[in-house]
């Protein structure tokens, strides 16, 4: 890739994907930024300069329509990050059809879609892609199949990527936050805070209670996701493919049995 790329970043509206395109812009690049919500990427284009484009990339047109606003706009396409995604719960005997169809329409199939789309301009710009699964793709908690599965297969379509198209000059990556302070997650701690009557600030308790144990001690910060992905677009990671970076606080690298010689864990309700 040349110093000043185009890179394409989807679910960029909020959180971790525009911090994305923030970083981006301040290192000079061009970005075109999809979502489904056209406010925030309007209000991010007047801010950055970025190229808006509100669509759902679950959908081939509109993929092929984000790859073309790009060639169009800027005459090629060097880099993809794969960031839109959604969350639903259930366990395999409780999620709806309807639920796991949508995970895996937007999580899954859009990537697919776009990869489609761009792989022969990347092939030509000899470029990179970032997919931004989650510690979900890796490690499950409970009544969480859908988000969990949807991940853990777009981990592989990337790593598909890497393989198939390395030859090429493609080199494709992928980075899995745990929590990161964003729209969906916050209102994924909303939610808790209710459910476990939180005191005080419920969002702000949230985040503590769930990053109590993570060896960092707190949630990760859009920018700081951000700046993973920077640098895997980069020409400094050229010869990373097909890796997995996990930019968790530590998540994944500790042993849930060691836990109960730091804490006192007591369950939250009996499920009996």
């Amino acid at each position: 890739m040349t110093d000043k790329r185009v890179v394409i970043v989807t679910g960029g509206g909020t959180g971790i994907g525009a911090a994305t395109v923030r970083l981006l812009r301040e290192g000079g690049h061009q970005v075109v930024v999809s979502g489904r919500r056209s406010e925030p990427l309007r209000r991010l284009e007047e801010e950055t300069g970025a190229l808006a484009y509100p669509s759902d990339v679950g959908d081939p047109e509109a993929a092929d329509g984000v790859v073309r606003a790009a060639l169009d706009a800027y005459g090629r396409l060097d880099g993809l990050v794969l960031n839109a995604g959604i969350g639903r719960g259930g366990t395999v005997g409780d999620l709806s059809l309807e639920d796991w169809d949508e995970v895996m329409r937007t999580n899954v199939t859009g990537p697919l879609l776009l990869l489609r789309a761009a792989i022969p301009h990347l092939v030509e710009a000899r470029g990179a892609v970032v997919a931004v699964a989650s510690v979900a793709a890796l490690r499950n908690g409970t009544s969480n199949a859908p988000y969990a599965t949807s991940k853990a297969a777009l981990l592989q379509l990337c790593r598909s990527v890497a393989v198939d198209y390395g030859r090429q000059g493609v080199r494709a990556n992928i980075v899995c936050p745990s929590w990161v302070k964003s729209e969906m997650a916050d209102r994924r701690m909303a939610r808790f805070a209710a459910e476990a009557d939180l005191p005080g600030d419920g969002v702000a308790t949230a985040y503590e209670e769930v990053t109590r144990a993570l060896p960092l001690g707190r949630p990760g910060e859009p920018r700081e996701i951000a700046e993973a992905i920077g640098w895997l677009l980069s020409p400094s990671a050229s010869y990373i493919n097909g890796a997995v970076l996990t930019a968790d606080g530590g998540a994944t690298a500790l042993d849930p049995g060691t836990l109960a010689f730091d804490f006192h864990i007591t369950p939250r309700r009996d499920d009996d």
